[in-house]
Formats: structure tokens, C-alpha cells, sequence
């Protein structure tokens, strides 16, 4: 399973998420803007062995893979999470597993976002959804009704 969302999810979305910032302006024009705002990629699901390797902890092995690919370690607990900061093609991106339990993310996700001052529209979530067949990968800009509780809609 994690074979195939390094192969599948990472590059995709490092190309849909960070690629599509880059730019072929000089760069002595940017060099009086802000800096670029990170991206922060958090991955849902629950610690403990029982958890490891099941449909239910996708959201950790999209994080895994992801952070695998881009040689972003997952080292420090920060924010009641397992964290990891790198750079892709320029771009500040943030790692996140939240270490409670799924029901309980937001423990984690919102100080992260708000400690990095992170509009929504810059954390992307990932995570197991049993209305989709397994395998099949759904972006949407926001939550819904239906989704993960916690999630806005």
C-alpha cells in the first residue's frame, strides 16, 4: 500500500501543490516580495501498531511516502504531532501526523495552522474516505457534509 501512494501521490502532489507556484519571472522582482507561505500537509489517522498499514491510516502513509520522496524527515513532535519542514522547488512545506486519535486531529491541526498564521486554502488533509472504492484519490477544496467531522465545509 505504501508503494503505491509513493508512486501515485507524491509526485502528484508535489506537481499540483507546489509546482504550479513556480515562475519564470526574474527573480529581482520577487526579491521584494514576501516570503512564499508554507504548505501544510497533514495526514489523519491513529497511532498504535493496531492502526499501522490499514485503510483507516492512509492519511499516515500519504505523509510517509510523501515526506520519503521529497527526503523530508518526520523527526520532532510538535503540536501533539510527528512533524517534518522542508523545501519543494522553493516552496516551505510542513508535515504533519497528528499523534491523537482521528477524532481528535484538531488538537493538533489547528495550533499548527494558526502557529504558521496558514489560511485553509494552504493545509491539505488526507484522509480515508468509505464512501470511495479503495485505490480512488478524491481532491476537493473544502469539506462537506458527509465527510470527516471536523472538517469545514
Amino acid at each position: 500500500m505504501k508503494e503505491m501512494l509513493s508512486n501515485r501521490l507524491a509526485p502528484f502532489i508535489s506537481k499540483c501543490c507546489i509546482s504550479s507556484l513556480r515562475t519564470s519571472s526574474p527573480s529581482s522582482f520577487f526579491s521584494s516580495l514576501p516570503p512564499i507561505q508554507p504548505w501544510l500537509f497533514i495526514g489523519l489517522g491513529n497511532p498504535g501498531e493496531k492502526y499501522q498499514s490499514t485503510r483507516h491510516n492512509v492519511g499516515f502513509d500519504m505523509i510517509d511516502a510523501f515526506a520519503q520522496s521529497q527526503g523530508i524527515p518526520l523527526t520532532t513532535h510538535y503540536f501533539k504531532a510527528l512533524f517534518g519542514e522542508g523545501m519543494v522547488d522553493g516552496v516551505p512545506v510542513l508535515l504533519a501526523k497528528p499523534q491523537t486519535y482521528m477524532n481528535l486531529s484538531g488538537e493538533s491541526v489547528g495550533p499548527l495552522a494558526a502557529y504558521y498564521k496558514l489560511p485553509l486554502n494552504r493545509v491539505l488533509v488526507a484522509f480515508d474516505d468509505m464512501d470511495l472504492p479503495c485505490g480512488v484519490l478524491r481532491l476537493q477544496p473544502k469539506g462537506g457534509f458527509g465527510r470527516h467531522n471536523g472538517l469545514p465545509g
